[in-house]
């Protein structure tokens, strides 16, 4: 019963995930999910008691993922600058992944304070992958040097979205640039 229970918990999250990157947060609904998952409507809100639920708990089985791919391109990475550049050549290759792409729906949609709480630290967890990199490279405020980077990332990621005139590489590599060598260029 309890692996059912798992099963279905999993369906409900994976039609969740494609809800929100076919048609934002509007698309997900508990007659969509119930639809997609073959359940009776009833049967979603024995899974989850709000539209918020689906969102806290998706953040709470994706970002840690994200954050691990993350992790593990940085690990992989020689001195502190080859570092900065996987932290953002990683995340912005995962644009074009349905968890990254259900995770933007849900940002840019209306939520409750909870779920916004768990956006705001799942992102908060990210950004302290990379602090300690960025105290290496002399940074005095690692931490706010390391916010603002992840807002270049968000910058990059959200022109990405956008289907920009530039291609996704031109965006990562000014990205990267701006990550690296600020406003100078080159």
């Amino acid at each position: 019963m309890a692996e059912h229970r798992t099963m279905q918990r999993g369906a409900l999250l994976d039609a969740a995930r494609s809800l929100l990157s076919e048609g934002g947060t509007e698309a997900l609904t508990f007659p969509a999910l119930a639809e997609r998952t073959g359940l009776a409507r009833s049967s979603v809100y024995e899974y989850f008691r709000s539209r918020a639920a689906v969102v806290e708990e998706l953040c709470a089985v994706d970002f840690p993922v994200w954050a691990a791919e993350v992790e593990a391109a940085m690990a992989a990475a020689g001195p502190p600058e080859e570092k900065i550049e996987a932290y953002v050549r990683r995340q912005l290759a995962l644009v074009g992944d349905r968890r990254h792409r259900a995770v933007v729906a849900i940002s840019a949609g209306e939520l409750d304070a909870g779920a916004r709480e768990k956006i705001r630290a799942a992102h908060g967890g990210l950004i302290g992958l990379v602090v300690e990199t960025l105290g290496d490279l002399g940074h005095r405020q690692p931490r706010l040097a390391a916010m603002l980077l992840q807002g270049v990332v968000d910058a990059a990621v959200r022109r990405t979205e956008l289907g920009a005139a530039e291609s996704p590489e031109e965006i990562a590599e000014a990205a990267v640039g701006m990550a690296l060598r600020g406003v100078r260029g080159g």
